[in-house]
């Protein structure tokens, strides 16, 4: 299991208009296969960036969502937010789940080596 995050850095005066377009996206993400589940966090302090998270089954249900159709369609809508929306380049990381308290009984994944930045 893999968790993306995606750190990105919003200007107060966009926050609002960051917040919304969240609540209505797409939901095309919520179709793919090996999709679990998705968070969006605010940041309590200023400066700090949102924290868009994703979850996958498997690091390869994240690569197949980001080369799909429907991946290049949702985040058409996110050219909605002018440049000056955003203070700092966004930062995307994946992390392999190595532990749950909701499953115990976890197994990790072997680990990923990844040969470049990810998308």
């Amino acid at each position: 299991m893999v968790a993306v995050a995606n750190r990105i850095y919003v200007h107060p005066d966009y926050a609002e208009a960051f917040e919304a377009r969240f609540r209505n996206r797409a939901g095309e993400v919520d179709k793919m296969p090996g999709f679990l589940f998705n968070q969006v966090l605010r940041p309590s302090r200023a400066g700090e960036p949102y924290v868009v998270l994703t979850y996958w089954e498997a690091y390869e249900n994240f690569e197949a969502w980001t080369s799909s159709e429907a991946f290049k369609e949702g985040h058409a809508r996110s050219g909605s937010l002018p440049g000056e929306a955003f203070t700092k380049r966004n930062v995307l990381e994946i992390h392999q789940i190595i532990q749950d308290s909701r499953d115990p009984g976890l197994t990790p994944d072997a680990p990923l080596e990844l040969s470049s930045a990810p998308h």
